[in-house]
């Protein structure tokens, strides 16, 4: 993978140091424009990469090993200041790369507004793709504060782009009365609920390749405090993981994991449990050698 553009500040345990055997592509997007109650989520990579070696390579669950498995870690995207449209061409283009190579992207966030040129670059190779939305905030809300690109707004370019049809989302607990009436007509939309409705969509996304985007405030505050927007009344890291280990069995092609926020957890369980979310994603999702 090209490294212009890309900036390197640790990397994520036991990756490889050669792309082109890797399977799986790490890539931060540490994007912190848009957030609409407390900022720094441009912090989440490095310290989820930072935290990772406190993890073991092994997954008792999964009974694998990242020492099987081939993937790079390329660092983070360097974004400019302020400037949200040329950030978003930046993070398409680099996933777009990764894609056009066979590879797949891994995302760490930044806020949930990456997901958006994610989708778009997938899109292009993938035409019946299907997202798959983990989160306690709907994100469908047509603009936020006059703003069409808004952390709050992105499922709802999401559909734009694939279609409501193709957009699933799951946890939601949060969002305006305009954005629940939206998402019962015009997605599949099951709020509050993770696991039941996931199993029972499992056929209509057998055989698709899919886009998995996984906010971290889709858990409850007790588990990942270190969140912009905490939402009370969230899911445990069990179904989390389950979530993951449901969807292992079916054709994910891409995945991104945003909006920790490490400077509102001092105690680092919130990156902590990004980056086990990470090990068992790479196990899922990835290759072994």
């Amino acid at each position: 993978m090209p490294g212009e553009g890309l900036e390197k500040s640790g990397a994520f345990m036991g990756s490889t140091g050669d792309y082109a055997r890797a399977s799986l592509v790490i890539l931060g997007a540490p994007l912190d424009l848009t957030v609409s109650f407390r900022p720094g989520t441009r912090f989440a990579p490095a310290q989820i990469r930072q935290v990772s070696v406190g993890l073991e390579e092994y997954s008792p669950a999964l009974e694998r090993d990242l020492a099987d498995y081939a993937y790079y870690d390329a660092g983070d995207i360097i974004l400019p200041p302020g400037r949200v449209e040329e950030s978003l061409e930046r993070i398409g283009a680099a996933v777009n790369c990764i894609v056009a190579d066979g590879k797949f992207p891994l995302l760490l966030g930044g806020e949930h507004l990456v997901t958006l040129p994610v989708v778009e670059a997938l899109f292009r190779y993938y035409p019946y793709l299907a997202v798959v939305h983990l989160d306690a905030h709907a994100d469908l809300r047509e603009e936020y504060l006059n703003e069409r690109f808004s952390h709050a707004t992105v499922m709802r370019r999401v559909v734009e782009v694939i279609g409501g049809e193709n957009v699933f989302q799951f946890g939601i607990r949060s969002g305006t009365r305009e954005e629940f009436s939206y998402g019962r007509t015009s997605t599949h939309f099951f709020p509050g609920e993770i696991l039941r409705p996931l199993a029972g969509v499992r056929e209509q996304l057998k055989g698709r390749p899919i886009y998995l985007t996984l906010d971290i405030d889709v858990l409850d505050p007790a588990y990942a405090p270190g969140t912009g927007t905490p939402e009370p009344g969230g899911c445990t890291p069990r179904e989390v993981f389950r979530a993951l280990y449901m969807l292992a069995e079916l054709q994910v092609v891409g995945m991104d994991l945003v909006e920790v926020c490490p400077v509102y957890d001092p105690t680092e369980r919130t990156s902590l449990l990004a980056a086990k979310i990470v090990r068992e994603a790479i196990l899922c999702f990835g290759q072994a050698k």
